[in-house]
């Protein structure tokens, strides 16, 4: 299996929905993860509401410290949180760059979940196409 982390500052948005999304889309694969370089207490609400209006249910998901990674990543993806994002030890690291959603509408929400998606979607077409060659 693949490890591949996807980190953020708080992890209560866009890291959380990248691991989500992997999980669906790539579960034989991938272990997905995220972390958040602060943490807050509790994924945002209206990333409950955008992945469920996609069948996701992460009702049981809670804000992770990048303490709570696994050692032995193959990805760490972070999210565009910049400065605020110490290494984390992999064999590959990605930058996605993608706009925190807080306190905006839920159209943006969506907008950005569904950037996440598409990313998600191709970052696990790359990696099988790794253990295929």
């Amino acid at each position: 299996m693949v490890r591949v982390a996807f980190v953020c500052t708080e992890n209560a948005r866009r890291s959380q929905m990248a691991e989500a999304f992997m999980r669906v889309h790539a579960p034989e694969i991938v272990e997905a993860y995220s972390a958040g370089t602060h943490p807050t207490n509790d994924v945002d609400p209206l990333v409950r509401e955008v992945l469920l209006e996609k069948g996701i249910d992460i009702r049981n998901q809670s804000p992770k410290s990048l303490a709570d990674l696994p050692q032995d990543l193959d990805y760490v993806v972070t999210m565009g949180c910049g400065v605020e994002c110490p290494i984390v030890p992999a064999r590959s690291v990605i930058e996605w760059n993608i706009d925190d959603p807080k306190g905006k509408s839920i159209e943006e929400y969506r907008r950005i979940r569904d950037q996440i998606e598409a990313k998600v979607v191709d970052l696990a077409e790359r990696i099988l196409a790794e253990i295929v060659d």
